[in-house]
């Protein structure tokens, strides 16, 4: 599935239909699986209609058995070699500003 020409709602809804599918797939109605999982029916509406808290989708993932899937949701960084060189086997702390970029506190990024 191409994400990136989605909406941020469009995505949010599909991935509501996810878990809405992973529910039906375990023969789960949404009041077992707010119970099994200490959530709430709202949330679990919530959840399945897009608009959630990632608490919430934590929680519904473990119930599910699907706890593994936040691996590929957002996988781990891997860490370059030359970085890790760079830096002397220190692991990297924040991130650096760019030559030429305005610094956070210019007018320019007040935009965000």
């Amino acid at each position: 599935m191409d994400f990136y020409s989605m909406t941020d709602e469009a995505v949010l809804t599909d991935l509501g239909q996810r878990f809405r599918a992973l529910r039906l797939r375990k023969n789960l109605t949404q009041d077992e699986l707010a119970r099994r999982s200490a959530m709430s029916v709202t949330a679990i509406k919530s959840l399945e209609s897009g608009r959630t808290r990632l608490a919430t989708a934590i929680a519904v993932l473990r119930e599910l058995g699907q706890l593994e899937a936040l691996d590929q949701f957002i996988p781990e960084p891997a860490v370059s070699p030359m970085q890790v060189a760079k830096l002397g086997g220190k692991k990297r702390q924040r991130a650096s500003r760019r030559h030429g970029q305005p610094s956070p506190e210019s007018p320019a990024s007040s935009e965000w």
